[in-house]
């Protein structure tokens, strides 16, 4: 049975490398669909079609900022030389002779960083495997990559980073204050009622838990796939180079250290006491996120250049938000300006019934998350629909947005835009270890599908 579904995996992979196009096609090809549902569906003529759809392009840039921020703050955070050390430490715990121990610490790993940070664990657990690969020669390096990309798959958009829960806590944003039409939601929801929701926070317990103890029964005790020294010696990364002595008055003012703790005391004051003011609930949104792991990159590089450089590196990472959300946005902007949001809102009360609201968004969700691997921008686009659907059912857009938050994270783990990361570190194919991640995904799938007929639809 195991065999053959790591061979249903690995035939999945292949499936998707020949037949699924770069994810700005894919962006193009839904911006397509809907403007066909628009003018087919919902009897939207042409020209208002393309006109609100490019009166919307513009509308999600300070979100699409946001989101660019977090991916860079996170990779200056990595890439800093205390992570490196700490990385190293970390990898030495294992003991080398039982490998499960080491694919339970990088799973652990992967669960801890993805629930502070979706960006911190794309990038910290792509540069974690190395580490234990060299400190636990004898760990399968399919099986350790699948505990790597875990976080991704279980947790994250529960966190503290999940991207829709932060979208609703943030004043000003496109649901509550759309550039067009109507608000979607009536008022902001902070994290209190999302991400720190008892149903929430047992549900992630449960299935990073569920994901955890299925990655480690992969581990096979023969026919394990390691990495001779040579392939280890291409695959381990390098500590950040140290700073040269300054040399000129320019040098030494780029290497004094005191602009550093000028922009942590100007970042964390305002944030501090906001949190003192009106509470952590209400003050942790997108840009609190951004600010704490701002601060945090500052704070582990020490020096204004050693920041910069790995905030440019970190920008190589973030293009694909920077390129595709306008387009996102176009696709918003033609579903909250015309009358294709009520349109597919109408469709989706018929087809569902008060119990099978939630169950049926994440798996809706969960489908899209194959084809568009943004979070945040699929969020826009759904989100339109998806409440006031929910709300003509009696369910909550806290209980909506749980069940959106939960299908788009388990088909992460059968994505391959999220593991290009790390199979860049360890130089794999995603056909090596789908098969395994696979598994964990429908592990994670039977625990969730039982959690959203339970799930209240009023939280």
């Amino acid at each position: 049975m195991v065999s053959t579904l790591r061979e249903l995996g690995a035939a999945l992979s292949r499936v998707t490398e020949r037949w699924v196009p770069d994810s700005w096609v894919i962006c193009m090809m839904l911006t397509s669909f809907a403007l066909l549902l628009a003018i087919a569906g919902a009897g939207v003529g042409a020209e208002e079609a393309v006109l609100a759809w490019g009166g919307g392009v513009w509308d999600l840039l300070a979100l699409a900022m946001q989101f660019t921020i977090a991916m860079v703050a996170a990779h200056a955070c990595v890439s800093s030389r205390p992570v490196f050390r700490m990385l190293d430490r970390l990898a030495s715990w294992p003991d080398p002779d039982k490998p499960v121990q080491a694919i339970l610490l990088t799973g652990l790993f992967s669960l801890l960083t993805a629930y502070l940070n979706w960006a911190l664990c794309l990038v910290a657990s792509a540069l974690f495997v190395p580490f234990v690969c060299r400190r636990n020669p004898n760990t399968d390096l399919r099986v350790l990559i699948a505990a790597a990309y875990l976080g991704l798959g279980t947790v994250w958009h529960g966190g503290l980073s999940g991207s829709a829960p932060l979208i609703l806590a943030t004043p000003g944003n496109p649901i509550l204050e759309p550039g067009t039409g109507a608000p979607i939601v009536e008022r902001l929801f902070p994290v209190t009622e999302t991400l720190f929701n008892g149903f929430n926070l047992a549900l992630i317990a449960v299935v990073g838990a569920v994901g955890l103890s299925v990655v480690a029964l992969l581990h096979p005790e023969r026919d394990r796939r390691t990495l001779t020294p040579e392939q280890l010696e291409r695959i381990l990364p390098t500590p950040p180079e140290p700073a040269p002595r300054p040399v000129s008055p320019a040098a030494w003012l780029d290497h004094f250290p005191g602009w550093v703790w000028l922009a942590v005391l100007l970042l964390l004051y305002p944030l501090g006491h906001a949190i003192a003011t009106r509470g952590f609930g209400s003050s942790w949104t997108i840009n609190a996120y951004n600010v704490f792991f701002l601060s945090l990159a500052l704070l582990l590089h020490g020096r204004p250049l050693s920041f910069l450089r790995a905030c440019r590196a970190g920008v190589d990472s973030a293009w694909g938000i920077i390129v595709q959300f306008p387009f996102y946005a176009g696709i918003f902007g033609l579903i909250q300006a015309t009358e294709l949001s009520p349109w597919l809102e109408g469709v989706f009360e018929r087809v569902t019934t008060t119990g099978s609201y939630p169950f049926f968004v994440y798996c809706y969700s969960g489908l899209m998350n194959l084809f568009v691997p943004s979070a945040g921008s699929k969020w826009l686009i759904e989100a339109p629909f998806l409440i006031p659907a929910g709300a003509a059912h009696g369910v909550s857009p806290v209980t909506v947005l749980l069940a959106y938050a939960h299908g788009d994270s388990t088909t992460n783990l059968i994505q391959p835009f999220f593991a290009i990361p790390i199979l860049a570190v360890t130089r794999t194919r995603f056909g090596d270890v789908v098969g395994y991640t696979l598994l964990v995904a429908l592990a994670c799938f039977a625990v969730c599908a039982v959690a959203m007929f339970w799930i209240p639809p009023d939280l």
